[in-house]
């Protein structure tokens, strides 16, 4: 008896583990990731100190990635966004959103990566746009289509192969 209950346990463990990181690597999406539900609004600053809405990017479609300068993986994720950005042009926008860091913090960090000029980059001081996304992964990205409705929601980080699909899907849909 104790070796079916254990046979059972570590066959529901292995399945756990399975899925877990079959939906971290993008393998597999949870329902709420297939979803089109409309994007969260925000209204934040950049690093000059102009507010930038959600509603500023009307009819375009948007790539939202959640960051701080503490996440390892956002090291080469931004970058790989920049790289997106620079190629896609106007197709797309892609917004960077600092986490609840200081200016000096977020600055220091994208300046070292080098995507300043690349990207969109907002500082969040209450990290409400995190919270509004359900987030609890780091990084956190979700792809808006022009009509502003959420179309995927990626939890963990992506490389750049992954945002170039995800992108080109974001534009012909």
């Amino acid at each position: 008896m104790k070796k079916i209950l254990f046979l059972i346990i570590a066959i529901i463990l292995a399945v756990s583990a399975f899925v877990f990181f079959a939906v971290q690597r993008g393998k597999i999406t949870l329902p709420q990731d297939r979803e089109s539900k409309p994007a969260p609004d925000f209204s934040l600053k950049d690093y000059k100190g102009q507010t930038v809405s959600l509603s500023d990017f009307a009819g375009v479609p948007l790539v939202i990635n959640s960051w701080a300068a503490w996440c390892p993986f956002c090291v080469q994720e931004l970058p790989d966004f920049a790289k997106a950005q620079e190629e896609f042009g106007d197709k797309v926008k892609i917004i960077a959103i600092d986490r609840a860091e200081s200016l000096n913090t977020a600055k220091e960090f994208s300046e070292k990566v080098n995507v300043t000029g690349g990207l969109i980059l907002l500082l969040d001081p209450s990290d409400s746009f995190y919270r509004s996304i359900g987030g609890f992964s780091m990084p956190e990205t979700i792809f808006v289509n022009k009509d502003g409705n959420t179309v995927f929601h990626k939890r963990g980080p992506m490389d750049l192969n992954e945002i170039r699909e995800r992108i080109k899907n974001l534009i012909e849909n």
